[in-house]
């Protein structure tokens, strides 16, 4: 086992966030780590933000991860990696994917959706930006956009040692088991 680290995952209602943290955490668990979760849902019915924060050691007391906590950040939209990259730890690091969900605001055109996302997370932290719709789209099923973020997300915390695949399996609906560990491998070959 080892010291707390610190996962935290954001993004829009209905790209699948919550579902990837509960396959890591369900991964994590198998593994024998302790594990907490906490899921927050604004608004994610309604394309609102959705941020699940995932911690796991040898002894895990809270679920919350603080500012300046995490040692990485999966951003399943770009904006919300930038907003959320405060909390990231100084050595920490992002994975951020290069697409754009605009919120309410932004479309009603209250507000602009800001430009130059991926180079001002990148002028700050250790980033790597990934096309996971792109990806997903490539393997016959852009709802599988998470499951490549997730991927990338095991490779990045050198998780390769468990077994995403069973977990995958005992996890999402059988008819769409082999679609989902495509997208794992895809994920995982991206870095």
């Amino acid at each position: 086992m080892s010291e707390v680290k610190n996962i935290l995952l954001v993004g829009v209602g209905g790209q699948g966030t919550i579902l990837a943290s509960k396959i890591l955490s369900t991964g994590l668990i198998e593994a024998g780590y302790d594990v907490k979760m906490s899921e927050i849902h604004g608004m994610s019915q309604r394309g609102g933000s959705v941020t699940t924060q995932v911690r796991y050691g040898e002894e895990v007391y809270s679920p919350i991860i603080d500012k300046g906590q995490a040692d990485i950040l999966v951003a399943f939209e770009k904006m919300e990696g930038l907003r959320w990259l405060g909390h990231l730890n100084p050595n920490g690091k992002i994975v951020v994917n290069d697409y754009k969900i605009p919120s309410a605001p932004i479309l009603t055109g209250k507000k602009d959706y800001p430009e130059r996302i991926i180079e001002r997370i990148e002028e700050k932290v250790n980033t790597t930006v990934l096309d996971a719709a792109g990806i997903a789209e490539g393997l016959g099923n852009a709802r599988t956009m998470n499951i490549v973020l997730f991927g990338a997300l095991v490779k990045a915390m050198g998780l390769t040692d468990i077994d995403w695949e069973a977990i995958i399996k005992k996890t999402v609906k059988e008819k769409f088991g082999d679609i989902n560990i495509e997208a794992l491998k895809s994920g995982m070959n991206s870095l």
